[in-house]
């Protein structure tokens, strides 16, 4: 019941019902990605829009839905059958600002000591 009143008045929790309605209506399924995340047309005025499985973030993308979202490309991954080159890492969406960020050695939210500074460092004096 929750999610169903969230989708009124958010859009970072997924679609919300006028996405929804307007999926429902118009939307052509171009095909899905590894995430799970569903990419849709109205080829009658050019629309492109993704609708997200989990978290709404843009970063959740990949690069070869990436160059369809932004029309650099007019050719979908599953109709060019995409793959990825051998020297393309995997796709991993941007954690900063979340739990799974990098932290670093003396960050206030790792819980670790920074290094000691060894004689290799000499501190500006102006």
């Amino acid at each position: 019941m929750k999610a169903f009143l969230l989708q009124f008045v958010t859009w970072w929790n997924g679609q919300t019902i006028g996405t929804r309605f307007y999926t429902w209506r118009k939307g052509q399924l171009v095909g899905t990605d590894e995430a799970g995340n569903s990419y849709y047309q109205d080829p009658s005025i050019g629309r492109r829009w993704v609708i997200y499985s989990g978290e709404v973030e843009a970063s959740r993308i990949p690069p070869g839905w990436y160059g369809w979202m932004t029309k650099k490309t007019d050719i979908a991954p599953p109709q060019e059958n995409y793959r990825a080159h051998d020297w393309q890492k995997p796709h991993l969406a941007n954690l900063t600002g979340t739990p799974a960020a990098y932290r670093p050695k003396g960050s206030m939210l790792s819980g670790e000591r920074r290094p000691e500074v060894t004689g290799d460092y000499d501190a500006w004096t102006p």
